[in-house]
């Protein structure tokens, strides 16, 4: 599932996924944070960093990844993101 980034609109992307059969790509409509799964993600990472303070960049770049790598490893929190939207990513 993409947005409507340019690089995702592009000519050059229409061509990469058009040379591979196997790829299901689904695009979004122009504004709609309601059916895109990573708005989720954002919004869940958000929440675990309120209230925390990080005395330099480097710091906060580090809890992120470190936040983002937890969320990897629980499949089903991916899942529900994606529940979220009611939407049904399976190919037809």
């Amino acid at each position: 599932m993409w947005d409507n980034l340019n690089t995702h609109v592009s000519r050059t992307m229409r061509e990469l996924v058009a040379a591979r059969s196997w790829l299901t790509v689904y695009q979004l409509p122009l504004y709609a944070p309601e059916l895109n799964p990573v708005e989720g993600v954002w919004s869940h990472l958000k929440r675990s960093l309120a209230n925390l303070t990080k005395h330099s960049l480097d710091e906060l770049t580090a809890l992120v990844k470190t936040r983002l790598k937890r969320m990897q490893y629980r499949p089903g929190l991916i899942e529900a993101f994606t529940a979220k939207t009611g939407l049904n990513p399976q190919p037809p």
